[in-house]
């Protein structure tokens, strides 16, 4: 995990994840790439020195907010793209390879019933790269303990489930399975992935009627400081993510959550 990439919003939120960011990137030793996108326009001419102009102004915001915050010697660079989020997001990745993707939860939204705002949403939603939400405010701590909720132990794609092995052993940190047994669950669903199984400190089944509940019913139990789901087709988050945001009644967590793609 050597390049993490960083969406930033408005001025408080951008902030906030991109140190969390760049204190996580200090203990793994990666680097950070600031990322922006603006409006820009297609027609010839002079329209081409406004776009110039977006440019300047947007790598002068990325700039200002890298200089507010303690970058600690971690390597930080800065990426300005002209266009929407995702299509920009999949250009930087195949340019240089993003591992993982930190943003804040709610990113321009002031919206409080929100818990994942639009930006944040359709990056979980849309995009192949794993992703590691951060909630208003978080400031960034040891990760000793990590909770992967999941109704299935069959995993189609191992690569999906990479970020974790690496973040425990980086970190140290110990793995608690939670398989919720929802309404749907079957004989298979109860088989452990055998590589999942070997990155286990700890495991507990659950009967409940979504993941969700099943996270609610341990997460005091546990305390985790990083809560991991996966995205996976017809699942519990994958139904939430129907649209580009979350309410905060549908889902919400007060710790970092690690979203895994491809399980």
């Amino acid at each position: 995990m050597k390049h993490i990439l960083v969406p930033i919003g408005d001025t408080d939120s951008a902030k906030n994840s991109l140190q969390y960011a760049i204190d996580f990137a200090a203990n793994i030793n990666a680097k950070v790439f600031v990322f922006r996108a603006y409006s820009g326009l297609n027609k010839a001419g002079a329209m081409i020195n406004i776009n110039a102009i977006l440019e300047r102004e947007t790598n002068l915001y990325i700039k200002t907010i890298i200089n507010s915050v303690d970058t600690k010697n971690v390597e930080v660079g800065m990426v300005a793209a002209r266009g929407n989020v995702l299509d920009s997001v999949a250009d930087v990745n195949n340019e240089i390879g993003i591992d993982l993707i930190i943003v804040g939860t709610k990113s321009n939204s002031i919206k409080e019933e929100l818990y994942l705002g639009k930006t944040a949403g359709s990056l979980v939603k849309q995009t192949k790269i794993p992703l590691l939400a951060i909630p208003e405010n978080y400031s960034f701590k040891r990760i000793k303990k990590m909770q992967l909720a999941f109704k299935s132990g069959v995993i189609s794609q191992i690569e999906a489930i990479r970020p974790i092995s690496f973040i425990k052993e980086a970190f140290n940190a110990s793995l608690n399975l939670l398989l919720v047994k929802t309404p749907s669950f079957t004989d298979t669903d109860a088989v452990i992935d055998p590589e999942l199984s070997k990155l286990q400190d700890s495991f507990i089944e659950s009967e409940n009627g979504t993941t969700y509940q099943g996270v609610l019913e341990h997460l005091n139990a546990v305390s985790p400081d990083l809560l991991c789901v996966c995205t996976r087709k017809r699942g519990f988050f994958q139904k939430l993510l129907e649209k580009n945001t979350i309410q905060k009644s549908e889902f919400y967590v007060n710790i970092p959550l690690l979203v895994l793609k491809g399980a």
